[in-house]
């Protein structure tokens, strides 16, 4: 079958424009008005979420959005793990279960949002097929240039192999001790460590017959017949022949691919039926496993494993030895080739069934950044959805010798507003920097919304408590911390630590490169090196796009010229010429005024990889490190934001919601998250902190006086926990302390904590790392946290654990308020508003696996049911103030959630076309009300929440509703706007009078307010 360069067939290309029109004209309809998140494994399958889809749709859902659903690695929680791209996910359903979850949604009306994983694969376990085949047959494997291999390393002896750092000693260690064993099952030999299989180079099995040095005497034993002999010595024979793992020839390679097979079928058959044979193999097994305590009987299993297309190593070995690219430093990740077409093929048959029956409506691409090619990687899964849907789920025979690609791409014009010319719906897991945009010219509908709910976060931080918080800060650490400098040292570490191996891929690219220049190549390997590093860690955004065509934008040139400049006047006392030469690299600049095809190519190359690095180091040094030690104020130091911000302005705010409208209107308004460091509620929470900054330090230094002789000092005279993590707890227990923390659950929240402080202190890399563990110093933080939270007597009270539930008690309202102003911003402002799983009610759940514990959605649906009932008895206005008294219940936030997105449902046009129009509060109450309108001809929706509740009430807690809370206060509505409007949430009417809407009446029952125009 002819294939165009993607690796999708050539189709007749007469019609395909118009399919394709065809296609972007419904994919409004199709677009999510809304989405709910469901985390999918074993313990929550189809089944579970089919019979929840009732209780979504009546919530106003109008898409499900699924975890990734292919097979993954057993026990799998998430799901990005995936083994296979073309199966169900056994653990979550089966096919047919899949198809009556869809029919459930298509009956509602609802539609699917599937989460794919392009970037990378699981490998553990032995449970990926095309990875063992790699590792069986190495570069001879038909998969080998599926997955990101660097066949031809530095290090000599791991050419043509690939690192695998699975064990937990040294090789000779784990070796000589018997844990590498030799076994033998259907017709194959492999390596079992543990739990762990390593398939054995079929070429090398004679190897292993060799350790029976009598085998030729068994021809003369009368229980050894002749045929089993000569059919043994021929499949060995056979064996022999083949072509070696490492072979580059094209026609030995492919004989070897068509007899092993073979040849390993009839072993297996051999084994079945003789007992000769299978006492042979049995005494060729003991002989070569050795035995524990003599070091040379290991020898011939050391011989073999020598052979083989990889090479088993310590664990510690992957920093700086690995050759095959990961998801950030997980090893049992493995980076795909997507950039090749054949890989691009096989990955997505399954995902074109599902696009072309009508399974799936949109896409959320996981992970892009990590791609060779991103906008590429955007094109195809375009093209993808139309070949599907205009050629039918199965590649077709090529009829015509345009392809599917040229077509396709002639109809999709780069410039803004492209997504709307895709037949697709697809969204991005693009993080973006504050100040980056996401590229007009992507053929993408937006992003997951990092940066919305970054933004929501922020305008509810009190900018004006930075100063005191800063200084607080510093004092109670006993130093200063540049959140700039530790970025810049984090991610340095990183590529010393657990990335070094890719930086020497780079250097290795580079110095080679400066090779042919003329005017480079007396630039050390050690001065390239350490300019790609520098260059990296001062990189301002998570990657460059620069793509295979070699287009370098205005956007990129800029971000690659600050670094380069940024780099350099870190460096002043060094040469400036390995810094002048890299710049040259990435722009792609003609080395010596040269236009050489092939060294284009190679700097071409270079750049595409040197993009791949910058978001892993970026992400582990920011998010993974400098995330867990610039404590100032935690609830800033989330995914997609920066530990270095500290609230924004209201106008910020709505300049970022007027941008979204613009550019990307159906971009994901995202709050809470799979991956999110703490849920929205905790954050919610936390920011009242920003308004109180006096009490806090006060009550912080009475907790550490308190909790002083709770401590303990290590041999090695550090104190335990340090003066950081003690203050990163103290926000922590802040934020997650339960509404109503009964003494049966206080056991199961202090393991959360205990549980969360490990991984964080982890993260930090300070006093201890995921590399070089400490348990001491664990063991002695978690009897910490136990002894700090755990109740104290009648004689012997816990006056921390007494202060803090005092503490927190009022914060937990103020919060709560907080919680239901973000989730009517998130469901109201432009974008398409997420639900992540169980966040209808409040959570105060922290990353992961704390966010993974099991929803209670019997308790869910029943209080939807109870307020559904209640809202048709009628009277919601005194159902609102019920819900006020009782905040703790959750109702108020179901209920705000529930009539917003049941109304937004109800009214598309104006959330997805409507004007946005900032609104503002009148003095002095102007930074205490966040307000907009979104409009049409036909109708008018205004949205105003409170603001810093805390201050507004000066600090009682109570609802800050009616004249009490809003005296005279008035949004100001645009011109002299006069008019009826009805409260959404309460049932009441409000009436602009001379383009004012009272405060007082706008949050006469509730604190928020959603108002239709009568």
């Amino acid at each position: 079958m002819m294939r165009t360069a993607i690796g999708l067939p050539v189709i007749e290309s007469q019609g395909l424009a118009q399919c394709v029109d065809g296609l972007c004209s419904e994919k409004d309809a199709k677009r999510p008005i809304s989405t709910y998140r469901f985390q999918f494994n074993a313990g929550f399958r189809f089944e579970d979420a089919r019979q929840l889809l009732p209780y979504l749709h009546a919530m106003g859902i109008s898409h499900c959005y699924a975890s990734p659903i292919l097979r993954a690695r057993a026990g799998s929680q998430h799901g990005y793990d995936i083994t296979d791209h073309n199966e169900i996910n056994p653990e979550i359903g089966t096919p047919e279960e899949f198809e009556r979850f869809v029919r459930e949604l298509k009956a509602l009306g609802m539609g699917l949002i599937l989460d794919v994983v392009p970037n990378h694969m699981g490998i553990g376990h032995g449970t990926n097929p095309w990875w063992q085949d790699v590792l069986e047959n190495g570069q001879a494997s038909e998969h080998a240039d599926f997955f990101d291999i660097d066949w031809n390393p530095l290090k000599l002896e791991l050419r043509g192999k690939v690192l695998l750092p699975v064990l937990g000693t040294s090789y000779g260690e784990e070796l000589e001790q018997g844990h590498l064993q030799l076994e033998f099952d259907n017709g194959s030999f492999f390596v079992a460590y543990y739990d762990k299989r390593f398939p054995l180079d079929p070429a090398s099995y004679p190897l292993v017959f060799d350790q029976v040095q009598d085998l030729h005497t068994f021809r003369d034993d009368p229980n050894w017949r002749e045929l089993e002999y000569q059919q043994l010595q021929a499949l060995l024979r056979g064996l022999r022949e083949v072509a070696s793992h490492a072979s580059e020839n094209g026609p030995a390679i492919l004989h070897r691919q068509k007899e092993i097979p073979f040849l390993k079928q009839q072993l297996a058959r051999l084994y079945e039926r003789s007992q000769n044979f299978r006492e042979l193999v049995a005494e060729a097994l003991k002989r070569t496993n050795g035995e524990p305590g003599n070091a040379h009987s290991f020898d011939a299993l050391h011989r073999i494993l020598e052979s083989q297309a990889y090479r088993l190593a310590n664990w510690r070995v992957s920093a700086e030895e690995i050759n095959y690219r990961r998801f950030f430093d997980v090893n049992d990740l493995v980076g795909l080739r997507m950039e090749n077409p054949a890989v691009f093929a096989e990955t997505h048959k399954l995902i074109r069934k599902l696009l072309a029956d009508g399974s799936v409506d949109g896409i959320r691409l996981d992970h892009p950044d990590g791609l060779f090619n991103p906008v590429q990687y955007f094109t195809r899964i375009q093209m993808l959805y139309a070949a599907a849907h205009c050629c039918g789920p199965e590649p077709t025979q090529p009829t015509a010798a345009n392809g599917l690609e040229q077509d396709v791409v002639s109809m999709f014009s780069a410039e803004p507003g492209y997504s709307q010319q895709t037949p697709m719906y697809v969204l991005v897991e693009k993080i973006l920097e504050h100040g980056e945009q996401l590229p007009k010219d992507w053929p993408v509908d937006g992003t997951v919304g990092y940066e919305f709910g970054d933004a929501l976060n922020h305008v509810f931080i009190n900018i004006r408590a930075q100063r005191a918080f800063t200084n607080f800060y510093y004092r109670f650490i006993g130093g200063t911390l540049d959140i700039n400098k530790l970025i810049y040292e984090s991610k340095m570490l990183i590529m010393r630590s657990s990335l070094s191996s890719e930086v020497t891929v780079l250097t290795h690219m580079l110095d080679q490169l400066s090779s042919t220049d003329r005017r480079a190549r007396d630039i050390t390997r050690a001065l390239l090196k350490e300019a790609i590093r520098e260059t990296i860690a001062h990189f301002p955004v998570y990657r460059t796009y620069i793509d295979a065509r070699g287009t370098v934008s205005a956007r990129d040139r800029a971000y690659i010229g600050e670094a380069i400049a940024r780099a350099k006047r870190r460096n002043q006392n060094e040469s400036p010429a390995p810094y002048d030469f890299l710049r040259s690299v990435l722009l792609l600049e003609p080395s010596n005024g040269s236009n050489d095809a092939d060294q284009y190519r190679n700097r071409l190359r270079f750049a595409l990889k040197f993009q791949q690095l910058t978001g892993p180091v970026m992400a582990k040094g920011l998010e993974d490190t400098a995330c867990y030690v610039f404590n100032r104020f935690i609830s800033a130091n989330e995914v997609g934001g920066s530990p270095a911000q500290f609230g924004i302005p209201i106008d910020e705010f709505h300049r970022g919601n007027l941008e979204r409208a613009h550019h990307w209107p159906y971009s994901m308004l995202g709050t809470s998250t799979h991956d999110s460091k703490r849920s929205e509620d905790v954050r919610a929470r936390l920011n009242v902190l920003s308004e109180m900054p006096k009490e806090w330090t006060a009550q912080v230094i009475r907790w550490r006086r308190a909790n002083k002789s709770k401590k303990r000092t290590l041999s090695d005279g550090r104190v335990v926990p340090d003066a950081n993590e003690e203050y990163f707890l103290y926000q922590t227990l802040i934020g997650t302390l339960p509404l109503e923390l009964k003494e049966d659950d206080r056991e199961d929240y202090i393991a959360r904590i205990q549980q969360y402080m490990t991984k964080a202190v982890h993260e930090a890399k300070v006093n201890l790392s995921w590399i070089n563990d400490n348990p001491e110093y664990v063991d002695t933080l978690m009897q910490f946290i136990k002894r700090i939270l755990t109740a104290g007597t009648s004689k012997r009270p816990n006056l921390f654990l007494q202060q803090l539930e005092a503490f927190v008690e009022p914060l937990k309202f103020f919060g709560a308020i907080n919680s239901l102003s973000q989730v009517l911003l998130k469901i109201t402002s432009p974008g398409v508003p997420d639900i992540y799983r169980g966040t209808e009610f409040l959570d105060f759940s922290l990353v992961d696996p704390d966010n993974r514990r099991p929803v209670d959605y019997d308790a869910r649906q029943r209080t939807l049911g109870e307020l559904l009932g209640r809202e048709h008895s009628g009277n919601c206005a005194e159902l609102c103030r019920e819900m006020l008294e009782s905040y703790k219940d959750s109702r108020a936030k179901m209920w705000t959630t529930v009539q917003a997105m049941r109304f937004r449902r109800d009214n598309p046009t104006v959330f997805r076309q409507g004007e946005y129009s900032p609104l503002y509060a009148s003095a002095p109450h102007r930074e205490h009300a966040i307000a907009f309108a979104r409009s049409t001809e036909s109708q008018r929706v205004i949205v105003a929440v409170p603001r810093f509740v805390r201050t507004l009430v000066q600090g009682n807690p109570k609802p800050p509703i009616g004249e009490d809370a809003w005296k005279d206060a008035a949004i100001e509505l645009p011109g002299e706007s006069r008019g009826e409007f009805r409260n959404v949430l309460t049932g009441e009417q409000v009436t602009a009078r001379d383009g004012h809407l009272l405060c007082r009446e706008v949050f006469a029952s509730f604190p928020v307010a959603l108002l239709a125009s009568m």
